[in-house]
């Protein structure tokens, strides 16, 4: 009975030793974490990273371009894209999720509702009085599709990039990886190899000149790692925001008759091509463009296309 006692004891050591290692080896973001450029803004759920970029131009500005990423990735993926817009006489806004890249990782529920929230306080917080051209990449393609269709007034167009959404299969995600306690320790305990060991991307590198390519990308990402928080707002987004299957709220979008582009790339593994066909039925008088050699990193790794269709999109309406 004794030596089963300490073989449980043991074992609740092991399992326990590297999860409370990696909670107090990371920090707690603060404002003098923050790179030079951009910086925070007070929202009702914490601080939230932002970052205006302006073109220098003497003319009249065409609009304001809100960039709105993905899942995992931060505010950097949209690096190679704004030279694009901000040539073509457009400002442009760009953030980070809460608890991703250097805004805060608050403990609660990440759920669509909040990443709605956060858009519409931070476009509030900034006094933007026109109707905004929005771009969403991956899960940003639900999350912009969400505002336009709560706030079409004040949605000018909505692009969508490699999507999230459309998928008609929801995965079955109750997998013990997301299981309460489980799940939590296997996120911390695991988290650096599941980002911090391999490749990121399906495509290492790019001839695109303003591609983010892997020996870039990797640093750039790895650096929300060492803040407190990113793993939990992963978890808690897998299991209270479903990205595969949003096609209800696309269908009450496509009444509001808002201009709409998708960009999807055939060779996409994480959001499969096949749900452009629900795209297309969804949206009939949508703009589509489909990128022969593109993979689910369209938007860092092929930006010089994707940037100019989008241009050539808000520019004639």
């Amino acid at each position: 009975m004794e030596k089963l006692f300490f073989g449980i004891l043991i074992a609740i050591l092991l399992l326990a030793i590297p999860y409370f290692y990696k909670i107090f080896s990371l920090k707690k973001i603060t404002e003098e974490d923050l790179p030079d450029s951009g910086s925070w803004v007070n929202l009702s759920r914490g601080n939230i990273y932002f970052q205006w970029h302006t073109p220098e131009v003497s003319e009249p500005l065409k609009g304001t371009i809100v960039l709105v990423h993905g899942f995992s990735t931060p505010s950097f993926v949209w690096g190679g894209l704004l030279d694009n817009f901000l040539n073509n006489g457009y400002k442009v806004l760009v953030y980070d999720h809460y608890g991703r890249g250097y805004s805060e990782r608050p403990n609660i529920q990440y759920d669509k509702e909040l990443y709605l929230e956060t858009l519409r306080e931070l476009i509030v917080s900034q006094d933007i009085q026109e109707s905004v051209h929005l771009v969403g990449y991956s899960m940003g393609g639900p999350i912009v599709g969400l505002y336009a269709d709560h706030y079409p007034e004040s949605t000018k167009s909505t692009t969508l990039i490699a999507p999230a959404g459309f998928s008609t299969s929801i995965p079955n995600m109750k997998s013990w990886t997301t299981m309460p306690i489980i799940g939590d320790w296997f996120w911390r305990v695991f988290s650096d190899r599941l980002y911090g060991i391999g490749n990121m991307s399906e495509t290492q590198s790019s001839s695109d000149p303003l591609s983010i390519n892997e020996n870039q990308f990797l640093p750039l990402f790895q650096k929300q790692l060492q803040f407190r928080g990113f793993n939990e707002s992963l978890l808690s987004t897998i299991r209270h925001f479903n990205l595969f299957d949003v096609r209800e709220m696309y269908l009450s979008l496509s009444n509001k008759k808002i201009p709409m582009l998708a960009l999807w790339g055939k060779k996409d593994g994480v959001v499969p091509y096949t749900g452009s066909k629900e795209y297309k039925s969804i949206f009939p008088e949508g703009n589509f463009i489909s990128l022969e050699e593109g993979t689910h990193d369209i938007t860092y790794r092929q930006p010089t296309i994707v940037g100019q269709e989008i241009i050539k999109f808000i520019d004639s309406l």
